[in-house]
């Protein structure tokens, strides 16, 4: 892993993403903590064409996006749209919003229309992937959610994006899932777990929790990962998500990124 193909997603920081002023601010903060792409999400109305203006002021790649849920099942070609105008390839699936995975046919629904949204992205030149929370570690009919929806989907329809934390708290080893994920795991996102008392854990910069991150980093490089994109919802030191994304990006420059 190169520090190159280190992201910041902007969920993070989506209180100070908007405006067009404030989110010109927050990518001029990431560029100087060292961040050179980032993840489009939790921001506000702004034009496509002056986001694409600001990150290239900045000198910042986008990397990805993750867009409406409902949109992505039912308006494909508005995503599609969206990324063309964005000039980037990669999107994902954030959430299973209305889904309730206590049956197959619950599951089989939002495989299918995953499926057919991926393909219309996939004709189009661009990859549609799939972020999990710890929902998807249900168990239905013996296997998980997770197996299921990569099992039910074209690999060039539908491809990854695990998040370390979600896989970890819904009892799944994420060096596993990214192994797993071989050739369909272009996005990985990370983020630390922390266990807690009387919690069942919280979110962590990377390097304060207990995930095996050099055993992680290995495993997606294997598989092919080509964005490793830092996030942290909630939990950030000194209640400063820049902070916390600083002290991320200090970790992995240290200890994680190839010299």
């Amino acid at each position: 892993m190169h520090l190159s193909q280190v992201a910041a997603q902007l969920y993070t920081v989506r209180d100070f993403c908007k405006t067009a002023p404030d989110l010109a601010q927050t990518l001029r903060k990431l560029r100087a903590i060292g961040y050179e792409a980032v993840q489009l999400s939790g921001v506000g109305p702004i034009p496509e064409a002056e986001i694409v203006k600001m990150l290239v002021g900045e000198g910042l790649t986008l990397c990805a996006t993750h867009e409406n849920a409902q949109t992505i099942l039912d308006q494909p070609q508005a995503v599609v749209e969206k990324l063309k105008k964005l000039n980037c390839r990669y999107t994902a699936y954030p959430y299973p919003a209305g889904f309730k995975f206590g049956s197959m046919e619950e599951v089989d629904t939002l495989c299918t229309k995953l499926n057919a949204a991926g393909k219309l992205l996939h004709e189009n030149g661009q990859v549609l992937t799939y972020h999990n929370h710890d929902i998807e570690f249900l168990k239905v009919a013996g296997k998980t959610v997770m197996e299921h929806i990569f099992e039910r989907t074209a690999p060039a329809f539908l491809q990854g994006e695990p998040d370390t934390f979600w896989v970890q708290i819904g009892g799944n080893d994420p060096a596993a899932w990214c192994r797993r994920l071989a050739g369909r795991l272009p996005l990985l996102h990370l983020k630390d777990y922390k266990p807690v008392l009387d919690q069942r854990a919280q979110m962590a910069e990377i390097g304060n929790g207990v995930l095996d991150w050099p055993k992680i980093i290995a495993e997606a490089e294997a598989s092919g990962c080509e964005w490793f994109i830092v996030e942290q919802d909630a939990f950030w030191m000194d209640n400063d998500p820049f902070r916390s994304l600083e002290i991320s990006f200090a970790y992995i420059r240290e200890k994680l990124a190839c010299r």
